[in-house]
């Protein structure tokens, strides 16, 4: 056991192939083609086959073929094999000594939730009003764009006003404005799309649960006018779906390893639109 950990930590000592796992970390449970990791960290396609490699070899990562595409995606019973080694070893069996202190876990309280995507123009402004409408007020619920949209988009504003959404109280954020002093502290942080979750965010107070809920982007959508507004009333299925699995769980009764296998698990349903 020693020596695979040390294996383990010896290849992600390296800071490219470290960059690699985090990727997938982020992007977890999705399976990421070899293509679009090198393409998103402007590395050469040999070089990223020689990274993945030496993760699969470790265990940490592993392969699956997809017609002529070969996917990868964090195999993460061994990870939290190798967390659980260090917290049991390093830390003596108190994680305590080793991690922050969790924030209180009263139950009496709204939780907060954010949905995090690229624009905050269609799929987290979809998700924040969807939450906010199946909730049953048991969540203050925000979105924001890592590069925000100056307005939201029409098809999008219009599939929320056929569906009853309160239109009103939505507008593009960004993300800054959930990391300054004065924010909410989350209990949730969710990416609804591949590229936010690609990208560097920032270290969340309070360690709340995370959740890669990747949806196909709507506003990338072409043709005629019906079949754009199809493709957004399609990922606002996607959405709903999981909002809805998300907003039945007993979130205040689950301990936090049961929530974020939950929150993963609903990550790996199908993007089909839910009428």
């Amino acid at each position: 056991m020693i020596e695979q950990i040390t294996d383990q930590l010896t290849i992600l000592g390296h800071p490219q192939r470290i960059t690699v796992f985090r990727m997938l970390m982020r992007r977890f449970p999705d399976r990421v083609p070899a293509g679009e990791l090198a393409a998103e960290l402007d590395v050469k396609p040999s070089t990223m086959s020689n990274y993945l490699n030496a993760l699969q070899r470790s265990g940490l990562v592993k392969q699956e073929r997809s017609g002529t595409s070969l996917l990868y995606s964090i195999e993460m019973k061994t990870v939290q094999q190798m967390l659980d080694f260090l917290i049991v070893d390093c830390c003596r069996g108190r994680p305590d000594i080793c991690m922050p202190i969790p924030k209180d876990t009263a139950t009496n309280r709204k939780f907060n939730v954010l949905f995090i995507c690229s624009g905050n123009s269609a799929r987290s402004i979809f998700a924040e009003s969807l939450l906010r409408q199946i909730g049953d007020d048991r969540f203050n619920v925000y979105s924001a764009g890592t590069r925000p949209s100056s307005e939201l988009n029409p098809f999008a504003v219009q599939v929320l006003r056929d569906k009853g959404h309160d239109i009103s109280v939505l507008r593009p954020k960004n993300l800054s404005e959930f990391s300054a002093p004065d924010a909410p502290v989350m209990d949730f942080v969710f990416t609804v799309c591949n590229q936010a979750a690609n990208e560097e965010c920032p270290a969340w107070e309070g360690q709340p649960i995370s959740g890669h809920w990747g949806v196909e982007d709507p506003v990338k959508a072409e043709g005629t006018d019906a079949e754009k507004s199809l493709a957004f009333q399609t990922a606002y299925g996607a959405l709903k779906r999981r909002i809805q699995a998300f907003s039945s769980l007993p979130v205040e009764s689950l301990d936090r390893i049961a929530l974020q296998s939950a929150v993963d698990e609903i990550g790996r349903t199908p993007t089909e639109e839910t009428k």
